[in-house]
């Protein structure tokens, strides 16, 4: 049964969603993929499991996007307590479980060091929506209701486990799996929530 409720909030609205019995609507994949690309405010909290073949650990995460400015905060993960990182297009600040904010290179290499790899963040933004990155060229597997099955980008793999419906027009990712040769990310996604800037 589907749960869903719809909050209006100054200049936007809100959707929650669970698993729903009915099938998703049946919509070209291409006018599907443009308009999951297109999604600029969302929030999403969940659990990812990140391993690099030798070392691993799980973390919750909450993302929340905001335009081209995402927040991402992975809290109790084993080994390093909790980070604070905000990305945008020309900045990556990384705030660590000490209180330390650190900038650019430096945040880099300290969310290398913690991760173990170099988290493709901007992508990554894509990816949990069930879309490829568009500002580069992917290999997608569909399944039979025309949602990402399989993706290949950038070097990545990406395999997609169950979807939920968040709204009547949008079913997102509730589970998927991103691998780089013995690095492995396994994402579970809890509770969705889009917004829409009223008018759109």
């Amino acid at each position: 049964m589907l749960l869903s409720c719809v909050v209006l909030l100054p200049g936007c609205a809100a959707f929650r969603g669970e698993n729903a019995a009915s099938g998703p609507p049946s919509v070209p994949w291409s006018q599907r993929l443009s308009e999951l690309q297109a999604i600029r405010h969302f929030d999403l909290d969940g659990r990812v499991a990140i391993s690099n073949g030798t070392d691993g650990f799980s973390a919750g995460m909450r993302w929340q996007q905001n335009n081209d400015q995402a927040i991402i905060d992975l809290t109790a993960p084993l080994g390093f307590g909790a980070a604070h990182i905000q990305q945008t297009d020309s900045l990556l600040r990384v705030t660590t479980s000490k209180g330390v904010t650190l900038d650019s290179d430096a945040a880099s290499e300290e969310l290398r060091a913690t991760l173990g790899f170099d988290a493709p963040l901007k992508s990554l933004r894509y990816w949990i929506l069930g879309a490829s990155d568009p500002t580069s060229e992917a290999q997608e597997t569909l399944d039979a209701s025309h949602r990402l099955a399989h993706l290949q980008q950038a070097g990545w793999q990406i395999d997609y486990g169950d979807y939920t419906q968040v709204s009547d027009r949008e079913w997102l990712p509730r589970s998927l799996s991103v691998t780089h040769e013995t690095l492995r990310l396994k994402i579970v996604i809890h509770n969705w929530q889009l917004y829409r800037i009223l008018g759109e």
